[in-house]
This record gives C-alpha cells, sequence and structure tokens, in this order.
C-alpha cells in the first residue's frame, strides 16, 4: 500500500535532513511550528515514526531517555558528550573490523553494528577553558 503525501511530514523531514545534532521530536516540533502553527506534537511523532518505519531517518537511542531523529541512515557513529549530551556524528575511519572480531567467538550472522564514544565536545571544552582563563587574568591583575 503506498503512503499518502503529507506536506506535514515532508515538513518534518525537511526540517531533519540537514542537521547533525541528532534533535528530539520536541526540537522538530518547535521548528516545524514556525510553518505549520496548528501542527501537534503528536502528529510530529506520527510523522517520525512513519519516516523511520519507511527507511527514511533513524533513531538514535543515547541512553539518556529520549529518542534522537537522524536523517543519515548509512552506518556511522555517534560522539555523546557526558557534560551536555549534545550528541554528533563522529566523522572518522571505517571499524568495520570490529563485526570480523565479534563474529570471532558468535556462532550466529553479524550483519552491523552501532558504536558510541562519549568524552567532552568541543563547545563543553571551550566553556570549561574559558573560566579558567578568567580566573588566571583576575589572579594576574588582581
Amino acid at each position: 500500500m503506498a503512503l499518502k503525501h503529507s506536506r506535514q511530514r515532508d515538513a518534518v523531514y525537511n526540517f531533519l535532513k540537514d542537521r547533525k545534532d541528532h534533535p528530539t521530536a520536541d526540537t522538530i516540533y518547535a521548528g516545524v511550528r514556525d510553518e505549520y502553527p496548528n501542527i501537534s506534537l503528536g502528529t510530529v511523532y506520527r510523522n517520525l515514526m512513519v519516516l523511520r518505519d519507511t527507511g527514511k531517518i533513524r533513531t538514535v537511542d543515547v541512553g539518556d531517555g529520549v529518542i534522537h531523529f537522524d536523517a543519515d541512515t548509512s552506518e556511522h557513529n555517534h560522539f555523546i558528550c557526558t557534560r551536555c549530551g549534545r550528541v554528533e556524528d563522529l566523522e572518522m575511519e571505517s571499524i568495520d573490523r570490529v563485526k570480523e572480531i565479534a563474529a570471532a567467538n558468535f556462532a550466529g550472522k553479524i550483519t552491523g553494528y552501532s558504536a558510541y564514544f562519549y568524552g567532552v565536545c568541543e563547545r563543553c571544552l571551550a566553556e570549561q577553558k574559558e573560566p579558567a582563563d578568567r580566573q588566571d587574568r583576575e589572579q594576574t591583575t588582581g
């Protein structure tokens, strides 16, 4: 059965397609409301699930209790900031060898994997450095 075209679904997808920050449904809802002021959070969420179920987007569960959405459906890894919770695509060389390592002692067939890397993002590091720099300046001038 063919999926009926929906302008609201197009708006949800268009909001998400060029983003690299893996927004939540609430963030997407806030962004789409500019174009569709009467859209409900439920409608946004249902359209996100349709987009996921049809393979146009994917969900990313980083363990924070909130579903994040990603329009990049290619195999790629993610970085999660342990300070602010930011989720970013992690540009890196392929680690597909991990499938071979995992398969070495596994009787089934491994067809894919998901890797999350954790640490402190560039923005949080800069904020962390900024107060220290300010404190250093105050100590040298005081």
